[in-house]
């Protein structure tokens, strides 16, 4: 707000200015309307300093929250995550740098990451549901069953959460053979790319949102999808946080709106400030509360539950059994 404020004052002294000095070579013009005029312009410029000031005060602000999270955020994080591992998606548009960070952030808290699968917009595309139907149906578990009324990133989502998240301890680290198949089928036909061992399963998962909301015309459709993956990932391992930043709520059109409005909401945490420090660490605290069974939405976006978990969630003796 205070930067439109301060492009809006700056553009009019500049055409006040301009104003004045054609004003000035008029012989017509009474000196009263030229004072008045420069006066106008002088509190113009005052007020265009002020706003200047705010800018650069707003700023140096948000640069000590960002130190005081990023030096104070390994302690808050420390051992909340321990003997527990992560497998990270990333959503087809997703910020990779947000990632790399949080990656950090769940390491600061004692866990292990067993890899990530980046989604390819391939995944989302129209002409792909039904193809993606049959590749699920052809690579799913041996006793695995879809329910009559799951779609086809229903049946994705299922196949694709039990090839990365388990909630057996004795299983993670295992790539089993049906694991390692099933993500080569996504794979191979182009729905996605792998980087670690996913298939190695991890107990927690992080979805990661696309930076901006997908084109309005299918956005709601493409995020339904994502959700039904983020709800298999929960059901399958012991948590999920969908993380994003601001923009995947501001407008009502991006994946974490979807996924707050949806019925996945009740298990499925969200963060919507996971690209600054702050909200990093809220990204570990809500992973925190997802191994005791409870989930939240945190940050700043409308509906939340609070900018992060209140009271903090305990620090477990052994990660996941308090």
């Amino acid at each position: 707000m205070i930067d439109f404020r301060y492009h809006v004052v700056s553009i009019v002294a500049v055409f006040l200015a301009l104003a004045i000095g054609l004003i000035v070579g008029s012989t017509t013009l009474q000196d009263k309307t030229l004072e008045l005029i420069r006066d106008q312009a002088n509190r113009l410029q005052v007020s265009n300093d002020d706003l200047r000031a705010q800018v650069k005060a707003s700023d140096e602000l948000r640069r000590g929250e960002d130190q005081f999270a990023s030096v104070i955020g390994p302690q808050i994080e420390e051992s909340r995550l321990r003997n527990e591992s992560v497998v990270f998606v990333e959503a087809p548009g997703a910020d990779s740098k947000m990632r790399i960070q949080l990656d950090q952030a769940v390491k600061n808290a004692g866990g292990s990451v067993t890899g990530w699968v980046s989604l390819t917009d391939k995944f989302l595309a129209d002409d792909q549901a039904e193809t993606i139907s049959q590749l699920s149906d052809s690579l799913k578990a041996v006793g695995t069953t879809f329910a009559d009324s799951a779609g086809p990133y229903e049946k994705a989502g299922t196949v694709l959460a039990q090839s990365l998240v388990t909630t057996e301890s004795a299983k993670v680290g295992h790539e089993e053979v049906s694991s390692v198949s099933a993500l080569s089928g996504f794979k191979d036909g182009g729905y996605l790319s792998t980087s670690g061992k996913p298939g190695g399963r991890a107990t927690l998962a992080i979805v990661i949102a696309p930076s901006g909301p997908y084109d309005t015309k299918v956005a709601s459709q493409d995020n339904k999808a994502l959700v039904a993956l983020a709800q298999a990932l929960d059901l399958a391992g012991r948590g999920t946080v969908a993380a994003g930043n601001f923009a995947s709520v501001a407008s009502g059109d991006g994946f974490l709106s979807e996924l707050r409005g949806s019925s996945a909401a009740s298990t499925v945490s969200s963060v919507d400030t996971a690209d600054i420090p702050s909200g990093q660490v809220v990204t570990v605290l809500a992973l925190n509360v997802e191994l005791t069974g409870k989930s939240g939405k945190y940050g700043i976006g409308s509906g939340t539950s609070g900018y992060l978990p209140v009271p903090l969630p305990i620090v477990p003796v052994i990660a996941g059994r308090p």
